[in-house]
């Protein structure tokens, strides 16, 4: 087709004509004139000739419509419409249940993808795919992020980084920290080495890396990533992101013993949440917030936060983000001598867990574990798997308090087994020393040195064998 009525068929052009000219009441002879004869818009309707672009503003200009609305069927209208209803779904999503808020997301993206606008159903993915990750679904969580990524493959890559970040974030929740890290410093790189130093894409890398740093040990790298997050924060106008970069920010302090400025980190990151009022966020800010208090020794004020923060969470449906609050909660209450409650707590969290040895406890998880469909609200070695071995590790120290040996020995080798897989090197060593401990008052004095040993060498240089070399930094 001539000029820009390039982007349809004449055939589809011509329909369209014909059906907005009928819709209008107009004749041919009516929307022809004074330019143009029936005859020419009676041929442009049976698609027997391609119209010019000028012929085109003609007509649209006769119809009441845009030109890009006549050339490509696409309206403004529909577009600001549709961009209002993702709105409307993120929202819901901050304020309630992500499965109600998927339903929308969804009727977003089949109607952008009827309507051919490649941006609304972009967004609508995200949305899905943010959906996915807090129902704890994240191989679906996974398939829509990379649909978001087919579907930009010829954007500028700082339009895929929400979607790079939210495929990194699932890995990082299924337990594999290394291919996250990968994801994410992978991104980093190209945005700085070709120049593209958009400061909203590079905050939302860095404050995303730092968990999994964190998680592998990499403390030098989080503290880092951490520095240059807090360096591009004023570049940022998104409250929301620099609400997540104070969450980050805090992890960093808490390794550093710096409770208090991660609790004033914190508290800053609550304070924009409960301004946006995104609630599963907020949710966070408490479950971190009690983890600061239990570093610090504050117990009562740590089960305080932490139940709040899972009632938040169960309120939600949130069902992975739950059952890990539960288990730092089971921590706190063991610390605090309930290990009967802490117990309790925690084995319906493993009930689904294939850890070879332990017995399975009877039924599945309570109510206040969430609901992410049936079978799937428990931890598992591909579904929250560092959290799944702190589970084990805690059901270990519980039994091994109480005497019995052989069940502690199970589940620090369940634990073993799953944080193997994850790379957890600061959790490992912990482990290691554990079992070692165990093994020696058995009188098990060779199988300690192994487990020793094993230890040490998940402490010796953490994070070092498994990332390659530190990511390019942005000029700042």
């Amino acid at each position: 087709m001539a000029g820009a009525a390039g982007a349809e068929s004449t055939a589809e052009i011509g329909r369209r004509v014909l059906r907005l000219r009928t819709e209008r009441g107009f004749t041919q002879r009516q929307l022809a004139e004074p330019a143009y004869t029936a005859a020419y818009v009676s041929t442009l309707e049976a698609g027997k000739v391609r119209p010019s672009e000028a012929a085109l503003r003609h007509l649209a200009d006769r119809l009441g419509i845009s030109y890009e609305e006549l050339t490509t069927g696409r309206s403004p209208r529909d577009a600001t419409r549709l961009r209002a209803a993702v709105t409307d779904a993120r929202r819901a999503l901050a304020t309630g249940a992500a499965e109600d808020a998927a339903r929308l997301f969804a009727e977003v993206r089949d109607e952008a993808e009827r309507l051919g606008f490649a941006e609304e159903r972009s967004a609508a993915l995200l949305g899905l795919g943010d959906c996915a990750l807090e129902t704890g679904d994240l191989t679906v969580a996974r398939d829509h992020f990379e649909a978001v990524e087919r579907l930009l493959a010829g954007e500028p890559l700082p339009r895929r980084i929400p979607a790079i970040r939210g495929r990194a974030v699932a890995h990082l929740l299924a337990g594999e920290l290394r291919y996250s890290c990968y994801l994410l410093e992978s991104a980093i790189d190209e945005l700085n080495a070709s120049g593209l130093h958009d400061p909203y894409a590079l905050l939302l890398l860095y404050t995303a890396a730092i968990a999994p740093y964190m998680d592998m040990g990499a403390h030098a790298r989080a503290v880092r990533a951490a520095e240059l997050a807090l360096a591009l924060a004023p570049s940022v106008d998104d409250p929301g992101l620099i609400a997540r970069m104070h969450r980050g920010v805090a992890r960093t302090l808490i390794a550093e013993g710096r409770t208090a400025e991660a609790d004033a980190s914190l508290a800053k990151a609550q304070e924009l949440y409960e301004q946006l009022r995104i609630h599963t966020d907020l949710a966070h800010c408490h479950w971190m917030r009690g983890y600061v208090h239990a570093q610090d020794g504050n117990l009562e004020r740590a089960e305080r936060e932490l139940r709040t923060a899972r009632d938040m969470l169960a309120s939600k449906r949130a069902a992975l983000f739950t059952v890990q609050v539960e288990v730092e909660l089971a921590d706190v209450l063991r610390r605090r001598g309930r290990t009967a409650e802490a117990e309790a707590l925690l084995l319906p969290l493993l009930a689904r867990t294939p850890a070879a040895g332990v017995a399975n406890a009877p039924g599945g998880p309570d109510s206040a574990s969430g609901e992410a469909g049936p079978g799937e609200a428990g931890l598992t070695a591909d579904r929250g798997a560092v959290h799944a071995g702190g589970a084990h590790r805690l059901l270990g120290l519980i039994a091994d308090e109480r005497g019995d040996a052989e069940a502690a020995e199970e589940h620090y080798c369940a634990a073993l087994s799953l944080l193997e897989r994850t790379g957890a090197a600061g959790d490992l060593a912990d482990l290691c020393r554990l079992l070692g401990d165990l093994l020696r008052r058995e009188g098990r004095l060779e199988a300690a040195m192994d487990a020793y040993r094993t230890g040490l060498g998940h402490r010796a240089a953490p994070g070092t064998t498994t990332l390659g070399p530190a990511p390019a930094e942005p000029p700042m």
